[in-house]
């Protein structure tokens, strides 16, 4: 901790249930329930490397530091938030397993060379330009907007990064499905597992997760859907699981 500098306006918060931390701005970026959802969802191998696209403050490699022995790096293309994540690495002392990136991934591609990972994760911007509220601070118009890169320039620079059948695993929403599935074929990646994340019960799915395979044949597997909020308002057990671990664990 003492070779780590916290800003101003920063803030340094417990990260779940897995004695990890991570540093944190309402003004800058904070993560949110998606990428904890992608870090839980998405498939890693136990051993090779893994990438983590669109990192942000490093959340969803920091989380799946748990789940696999793997060399896990993460791209952010906005220097301020590529350093909160380098030094929320130093800070949970991961240096030797995650290594952060500042730089565009449409580039990437002509620093690692092609199929370099095994597996990616992506929690990319949700919305195109032309629609939603762009009235934001610059780092959040950027992580919420497609303004650095689109679906597609995601979905082409996935294909290139990943190797033959590796997995790509990303968090979108629900309403872009139609979208998301059209380029990731074009691009070579089969969808192979779906997953609809409800608010509650009776509600229109408003987050997707989605597996895709590079060169996979065409068969594709709907888990059951997962709700987030139950009738007392509160998170779902299997939500809570997702976030604190199984019920006897929690503290």
């Amino acid at each position: 901790m003492d070779k780590v500098t916290i800003y101003a306006q920063e803030r340094i918060d417990d990260l779940l249930t897995h004695q990890l931390s991570i540093i944190q701005s309402d003004e800058i970026f904070s993560f949110s329930m998606d990428a904890v959802l992608l870090a839980r969802f998405a498939a890693v191998p136990k051993y090779g490397k893994v990438l983590d696209l669109c990192t942000g403050n490093g959340v969803v490699p920091l989380l799946l530091s748990t789940r696999t022995q793997a060399t896990i790096e993460g791209i952010e293309i906005q220097p301020r938030v590529a350093d909160m994540a380098r030094r929320s690495v130093v800070m949970n002392e991961l240096e030797h397993r995650i290594h952060i990136r500042e730089g565009d991934l449409r580039e990437l591609v002509h620093i690692t060379g092609h199929g370099t990972y095994d597996a990616i994760t992506v929690n990319p911007p949700y919305m195109p330009l032309t629609t939603g509220e762009t009235k934001l601070n610059e780092h959040q118009a950027i992580a919420r907007h497609e303004i650095y890169c689109t679906l597609d320039e995601v979905a082409a620079a996935a294909m290139r990064l990943v190797r033959p059948g590796g997995k790509v695993s990303m968090v979108h929403k629900a309403q872009r499905l139609g979208e998301i599935i059209t380029v990731l074929r074009q691009y070579r990646l089969e969808p192979k597992v779906i997953r609809f994340v409800h608010p509650r019960i009776g509600a229109e799915a408003n987050m997707v997760l989605i597996e895709a395979l590079r060169d996979g044949k065409p068969d594709m597997r709907v888990m059951p859907p997962l709700i987030v909020y139950g009738e007392d308002g509160g998170y779902t057990e299997e939500v809570m699981n997702i976030y604190y671990g199984p019920k006897e664990g929690r503290s």
